[in-house]
């Protein structure tokens, strides 16, 4: 979250207010329900195994293109990636995101 929060704030994709709202997703009454199924899609791919269900699937065609779910999906496996890399090598937070 750390390089991904500075670059939306610096390029006015989202705000302190929305960023600060992504721990409590399930209950922001700032997010909007496309958020929300998105960092839902997200959590569920972040799990070990991966089990998304059919349900948050048909969900997610709901608010997003073909294109955008298959950019979406990379987007979140590559922020895993980059977290367990981080984690093994133990590479901490710049503190970009404050």
């Amino acid at each position: 979250m750390d390089i991904g929060s500075a670059v939306g704030r610096r390029k006015d994709l989202v705000t302190d207010e929305e960023l600060r709202e992504v721990a409590n997703w399930r209950h922001s009454e700032i997010l909007g329900e496309r958020e929300r199924t998105a960092i839902e899609y997200a959590e569920e791919m972040s799990k070990t195994p991966v089990r998304v269900a059919d349900e948050l699937f048909e969900r997610l065609k709901k608010y997003f293109s073909d294109e955008q779910i298959v950019e979406l999906t990379a987007s979140i496996a590559y922020e895993n990636y980059r977290a367990r890399f981080n984690h093994a090598l133990n590479i901490g937070s710049e503190n970009l995101y404050k």
